[in-house]
């Protein structure tokens, strides 16, 4: 039974954003872009998503870090800050 918890754990979403708000107590909010092509027009735009994650670190707005899916911890929040891959100057 550990096997299999331990397959789908290393099988979680990662995503790298930007910290856009840290108002709220213990979570941020933050925009995921990524680049997709248009179907027709074949061009490159940039598609973005807001993620709410659980924040233990103190993360400030403008930090870049890397998010990783986990349980419903709240209404919105399925997501929590792993780590903090640059700080804001």
């Amino acid at each position: 039974m550990s096997e299999v918890n331990g397959a789908q754990r290393n099988n979680r979403k990662l995503r790298t954003g930007l910290v856009v708000s840290n108002k709220m107590d213990k979570t941020v909010v933050v925009r995921v872009q990524r680049k997709v092509q248009h179907p027709l027009y074949k061009k490159t735009v940039v598609r973005s998503n807001r993620f709410k994650a659980h924040d233990e670190m103190g993360c400030d707005v403008g930090d870049t870090v890397e998010i990783m899916e986990t349980r419903p911890l709240s209404k919105e929040k399925r997501w929590r800050v792993t780590r903090i891959l640059e700080k804001v100057k």
